[in-house]
């Protein structure tokens, strides 16, 4: 009679790095896309349009990823050594901006 209805608590989604494997909150990891023209982007917005995998913003999880070739099987595409090389040094400079 006299309870007052909570608002429901905001639910924080989980995200699973394809490199270390840690389950981490969605914010905290970086999306990589593939999009549906075949490409290999870095989404750090989340909002991209296309099949995405996550990785924690770290060059080791991605050299594990790429050596697990994890990163390959979350978005079923060959992978070319020039992405990985693009992506460690777009997460370097992320990195340092902030």
């Amino acid at each position: 009679m006299g309870t007052k209805k909570m608002p429901p608590k905001k639910k924080n989604p989980m995200r699973q790095c394809a490199g270390c494997g840690e389950r981490r909150e969605k914010k905290e990891l970086i999306r990589i896309i593939r999009t549906p023209e075949g490409e290999v982007q870095v989404d750090f917005t989340g909002k991209k349009n296309g099949r995405g995998a996550y990785i924690c913003n770290s060059v080791d999880c991605l050299k594990l990823a790429q050596k697990k070739k994890s990163l390959e099987r979350s978005l079923k595409i060959t992978i070319p050594e020039s992405i990985y090389q693009e992506l460690a040094k777009e997460m370097g400079s992320k990195n340092e901006d902030g």
